[in-house]
């Protein structure tokens, strides 16, 4: 066992380069320097420029992600016509970018050279459970914490999900922001199509399926998702869910950009607002969106005027579905209304109605994935732990999403990883740490099995690249996003390399 305040620096590995990970790296790092007396960081132990130190050399920090690029979910998981996401992504490189401090005294077979030269080293393009494995890191790490977060769909249990014309919403994201590991085109073919779901995810997708594509040429999503959805065959986007207006699940940006949708009407049934009053909602969040569909309600296209609008984004309350239907396809929906039941929640009203809608795309939340030889919990899709501490494996930790389920915004993805780092440290001083086996830096092991690695600077080097295709596209733009994952290791090593 070792206690934190030894020769040797604390060692942890973080699995995951999404905002779970890097918080929970930035926090570690601010931690301990304020423990050693060298650091401006608050009670969050998150420094007020945003950006990790590490004064007192206490702690080395490898940050492990399965794709060549960091960032996770904000790169991959949301849409391209959201630029607040800036503001997140510039919060993130400052944490990633933090200059290490060259005079601190370094542990064995830790050699930071020119291209590696940050608190938070990043180490893109590996995948933990085969290109090393987590008892691997293990061997090398005091702690590792995991925060891989949820990538998957949650399972929508009603006959007809797997027909063909039936998709993921998480797959069909992954699509329209340039993930690496997915097709390139999608099969926009259907004209009337369906998102089921009320969440934030529900309305990206919806959003995107009408969004003329003219209005996405500015953003950086990719040229093969603008190719697509120039081609799409979509004029009607339904959203449906299970709960009345009030019950809904979005934030008030996201609803509000919705309705700004140009060249698209929003439809909305009176009969679904039944007794829904915005002033007596529980929360001035729930007021706001609750007015805002209200406000929709007297839009012209609701009054029965012609907008000349070419598409349009139906909002349907009080609808459970119960079946997806066709024979070699989907061929229509299947659904019971509901209606408010006493204990909150819904119960069906035995009223079935039935639309002929031939795309479904299935939004009812995510789902986390196993990490090979960590524990999972199957059915719930997270790594069992107590206050982040997993279950049964001393030094092992969990944050995010894989530590609570695909639940919450940014805010609890900090305070997630402040917990986790809280007690991670209390183990350190209280010496249940082991401390590692294997001296040597990973990257030989990597090297070793010739792993293709990704580095911080790497990044920078793609992250120029494409900024620089974004100023010389025909549309300009702040980037164009390099998809294939082979161009991307190529573009990052190669730069990266020469430096």
């Amino acid at each position: 066992m070792t206690a934190l305040n030894t020769s040797a620096p604390l060692r942890v590995a973080i699995v995951g380069a999404g905002p779970a990970g890097i918080y929970a790296g930035n926090i570690l790092a601010n931690a301990v320097a304020a423990r050693a007396g060298g650091s401006a960081a608050d009670d969050t132990g998150v420094a007020e420029t945003g950006a990790a130190r590490a004064d007192s050399g206490a702690v080395e920090i490898d940050l492990f992600e399965s794709l060549p690029a960091p960032y996770g979910l904000i790169r991959y998981g949301v849409a391209p016509d959201h630029p607040r996401i800036k503001g997140i992504v510039n919060s993130l490189h400052e944490m990633l970018d933090a200059p290490f401090d060259r005079s601190l005294s370094l542990s064995k077979g830790r050699d930071r050279s020119d291209g590696d030269r940050r608190t938070i080293r990043f180490l893109g393009n590996i995948e933990v459970g085969r290109d090393v494995s987590l008892d691997e890191l293990q061997a090398r790490y005091h702690a590792v914490v995991l925060a891989t977060g949820a990538i998957r769909d949650a399972a929508l249990r009603i006959p007809g999900v797997d027909l063909p014309g039936s998709y993921g919403a998480a797959d069909f994201v992954s699509w329209f922001d340039g993930h690496p590991d997915v097709p390139r085109s999608w099969p926009l073919v259907d004209e009337q199509v369906a998102v089921i779901g009320n969440g934030n995810v529900a309305l990206d997708v919806a959003r995107i399926l009408a969004k003329l594509p003219e209005n996405l040429r500015s953003t950086e999503v990719p040229d093969n998702v603008l190719a697509g959805l120039e081609a799409s065959a979509v004029t009607d986007v339904h959203v449906f869910g299970r709960r009345g207006p009030a019950d809904i699940k979005f934030t008030p940006i996201e609803l509000r950009e919705l309705g700004e949708v140009a060249g698209v009407d929003i439809i909305v049934d009176d009969a679904d607002f039944a007794g829904v009053d915005p002033a007596a909602a529980p929360n001035n969040q729930l007021k706001v969106m609750l007015r805002t569909l209200n406000a929709w309600r007297d839009r012209p296209e609701n009054r029965g005027e012609s907008t000349g609008a070419t598409r349009r984004l139906h909002l349907h309350f009080w609808h459970a579905p119960v079946e997806i239907a066709g024979s070699d396809r989907v061929e229509s929906v299947r659904f019971e209304r509901t209606a408010p039941a006493e204990d909150g929640s819904v119960s069906g009203t035995g009223e079935f109605v039935e639309y002929p809608i031939t795309g479904v795309y299935r939004a009812v939340g995510y789902f986390g994935s196993p990490i090979v030889d960590a524990p999972f919990d199957a059915q719930r899709g997270v790594v069992p732990n107590e206050a982040g501490r997993v279950d049964g494996v001393p030094g092992l930790y969990a944050t995010g999403w894989i530590k609570r389920g695909p639940v919450g915004l940014i805010g609890h993805t900090k305070s997630d990883a402040t917990e986790t780092i809280a007690n991670l440290l209390e183990d350190a001083e209280a010496g249940r740490l082991v401390a590692p086996a294997e001296t040597a830096d990973v990257r030989e092991l990597l090297a070793e099995r010739e792993v293709e690695v990704t580095t911080w600077d790497g990044w920078l080097e793609l992250d120029a690249h494409e900024r620089a295709l974004g100023a010389a596209h025909a549309h300009t733009r702040e980037r164009v996003k390099v998809v294939p994952r082979e161009e991307q290791v190529e573009i990052s090593r190669s730069g990266a390399l020469t430096r």
